[in-house]
């Protein structure tokens, strides 16, 4: 089995899970990605792709954002500056940008420090020698792959969000896609993002995904981001 996850509102994570040839799907939402991770580990999941992320560095921006935010052209935007690992235990968004700015000289956005709670819960999760299988992902990298080019319209936009779910039919069962995305479990966006990353994890699966960014964090994780 593989799974993509994106993180969507009250804490919570939409996990969209697939057979390794990608025939069967479906979603659930869960509030602890431990039992998730813990899959993997011990064989259950063969991969998971993951829009959160990974590798945190101590007093720069990760090349791996850069690099993606090249790669996705007019949706450069989607990528966010991955917060500082000293922002981790910041007090409120004022104490963030003031040890942002300490570290690097740059502060961070406000949707980045909205993440952090969700970032600081997948660094104290996920250890070095899970990332050959988890992996931090991108869901404009996925949707860009299966669109031969970065889609010209936004997820938030009803055209967006109809190209993106004819996308995922090109790899994913139609029916399928279509049930997850009626679920109502998750806002839209976020089923359609969970569901893009399970292709991504089945890339990895099969040995075929691309690798961005060769940094490591002071833990040993990958700052990488993978499609």
């Amino acid at each position: 089995m593989l799974a993509g996850i994106d993180g969507c509102p009250g804490g919570r994570w939409a996990v969209v899970r697939a057979d390794n040839r990608l025939r069967t799907l479906s979603v659930h939402v869960v509030s602890d990605l431990t039992p998730v991770i813990e899959d993997l580990r011990r064989g259950a999941l063969a991969a998971i792709a993951i829009d959160m992320p990974i590798g945190l560095l101590d007093d720069r921006s990760r090349a791996s954002d850069r690099e993606a935010r090249a790669l996705l052209g007019p949706r450069r935007s989607s990528v966010f500056p991955t917060p500082l690992r000293c922002v981790l235990d910041a007090t409120d968004y004022a104490d963030a940008c003031a040890r942002s700015r300490q570290a690097s000289g740059k502060a961070l956005s406000k949707q980045a420090f909205n993440l952090v709670p969700k970032i600081a819960e997948l660094d104290a999760l996920v250890r070095p020698e899970d990332q050959d299988r988890l992996v931090e992902a991108h869901p404009e990298l996925a949707f860009t792959r299966l669109n031969g080019e970065p889609p010209a319209d936004s997820k938030h936009t009803p055209e967006g969000r109809e190209l993106r779910a004819r996308l995922l039919g090109s790899e994913l069962p139609t029916d399928a896609v279509r049930s997850i995305l009626d679920s109502g479990l998750a806002p839209l966006p976020d089923l359609l993002d969970a569901a893009s990353l399970v292709t991504t994890a089945a890339r990895v699966h099969r040995g075929k995904e691309v690798r961005l960014g060769t940094e490591h964090d002071a833990t040993g994780k990958r700052a990488e981001v993978v499609y």
